[in-house]
């Protein structure tokens, strides 16, 4: 029963901190549930459901992006700026700004995809356990 609680709050609360492991993990997860949605509902039934789909899926990513964050020792307000470049490229980048989002969106995978996060305590609390992915 804990597991699925430490799920959901993975899921759906940006308090504490999150591990690389974990965090790569549960991207994946919700980077393919939106490039499943995507490729399953088109035209109408995809205007119509992704007005609850797609708030659901930036609001689970937020709160990824803000615990990863602050494992790393960032503010969670981090995670804003970081998807408001991942939807600017989303499928693909095709637009002027792309550039910039493009650096973001690189700065972001190496800093919360390869780097490990602080060691010790910090301002967001305890290190993360070794929780299974």
């Amino acid at each position: 029963m804990s597991d699925n609680l430490e799920l959901v709050d993975r899921f759906f609360s940006a308090e504490g901190r999150l591990g690389r492991m974990p965090f790569l993990a549960s991207a994946l997860v919700l980077i393919v549930i939106a490039a499943l949605y995507e490729a399953i509902t088109g035209g109408v039934l995809q205007w119509l459901t992704g007005w609850f789909v797609y708030p659901a899926l930036l609001y689970s990513g937020a709160c990824l992006l803000s615990k990863r964050l602050h494992d790393r020792g960032y503010n969670g307000w981090f995670a804003a700026l970081i998807l408001v470049a991942l939807v600017a490229v989303w499928p693909q980048p095709s637009g002027y700004l792309d550039f910039p989002f493009t650096l973001i969106l690189l700065w972001a995978g190496v800093e919360l995809g390869v780097l490990l996060g602080e060691p010790g305590p910090n301002r967001f609390g305890p290190p993360p356990s070794r929780m299974p992915l």
